[in-house]
């Protein structure tokens, strides 16, 4: 695919193409932030997202202590069904050694699954479907990236989950183990110029001694047709753990199947303060197709019906040959 329509697909994916589907020409992943975009990857798309992370966590209080270690996020995708639904499996594994050093230097060693929960994806609403599709200007930078008003109006979806927590996990408040449930909403503004905004509300691990709530605020900018920056803040709420923590990064667009990112996480407080770099992979398997349109929608020629015969008149209403309509059908708009 040369530059100039590589260009023009991210354009087209940026404004108007998730108005009308949850499939793009390009891959759509949820890297390398944290946060879960409103809009699924699209009915028959595969798609893994994983990424491995080095951690430093330092305690400075009468009980402190030290954590380092590595980790993987990852995550499956799967549009089933209808263009608005996903379904999706994702989790963090992690491998780490707590060393205490209040108390000699006590080491801890520790391994499990901080979360694994698998959920469902709906969108709800969608600002732009059924409008009229609003085509890139291409002869004018400034008024694709004019400010638009209606851009305030996001997209929202739902989800429920449910997550699956193993006994004696280092990782969870005590006592808690098997199934709770998980549920968010999230929202999504698209504005001109590659800017993404992305919001999630997130309640977690309902009815257990770690319930929690969380909020995270995304905002992403596409700076090229290949590579992305975005910033990140995530609040976490709950009688077991308490944070403010803070990403920035980045991701490259490999091809239209395949995404690099990188990411930092850091905290401001010491109790315990946090720092994490991580890198990571997104990457799809594309079996979608569009849905073929009704009998109505179909062209004549389509029904069995030939539209192209003896057809001269000028001013005929039925369709021209080709050669004879090869002027009317230029268009500059």
């Amino acid at each position: 695919m040369n530059l100039q329509k590589y260009s023009l697909i991210l354009l087209l994916c940026l404004t108007t193409t998730q108005g009308f589907c949850q499939y793009t020409e390009v891959i759509n992943s949820n890297r390398p932030g944290v946060s879960k975009s409103a809009f699924s990857v699209g009915t028959n798309v595969v798609q893994f997202e994983a990424g491995p992370y080095y951690l430093k966590e330092k305690r400075t209080p009468e009980t402190a202590y030290n954590v380092s270690g590595f980790g993987i996020d990852f995550a499956a995708r799967y549009g089933l069904l209808w263009e608005p639904l996903e379904i999706n499996i994702e989790g963090n594994y992690q491998n780490d050694t707590q060393t205490f050093t209040s108390n000699n230097n006590l080491e801890n060693k520790r391994s499990n699954f901080k979360y694994v929960t698998l959920g469902a994806k709906y969108l709800v609403y969608d600002p732009h479907k059924n409008q009229p599709e609003e085509k890139p200007d291409l002869y004018s930078w400034k008024a694709n990236r004019k400010f638009k008003w209606k851009t305030l109006i996001p997209a929202v979806s739902v989800y429920l989950g449910a997550n699956f927590d193993s006994k004696n996990n280092p990782y969870t408040a005590p006592d808690i183990s098997g199934v709770s449930p998980k549920i968010m909403l999230a929202t999504q503004n698209n504005f001109a110029g590659g800017w993404v905004f992305v919001m999630n509300f997130i309640k977690d691990r309902i009815g257990t001694d770690q319930s929690d709530f969380q909020y995270i605020l995304t905002l992403t900018h596409s700076v090229s047709e290949k590579w992305v920056i975005f910033g990140e803040t995530q609040g976490i709420k709950s009688d077991f753990y308490a944070d403010n923590l803070f990403r920035l990064g980045g991701a490259y667009l490999w091809s239209k199947n395949f995404q690099l990112d990188s990411a930092i996480t850091f905290n401001t407080k010491d109790t315990p303060s946090v720092f994490s770099v991580n890198l990571g992979a997104s990457y799809r398997l594309d079996f979608h197709k569009d849905k073929k349109p009704k009998n109505n929608d179909v062209p004549d020629e389509e029904n069995g019906i030939p539209t192209n015969l003896g057809n001269n008149d000028p001013n005929s209403t039925l369709p021209q040959e080709p050669e004879k309509r090869k002027k009317e059908d230029v268009d500059f708009d």
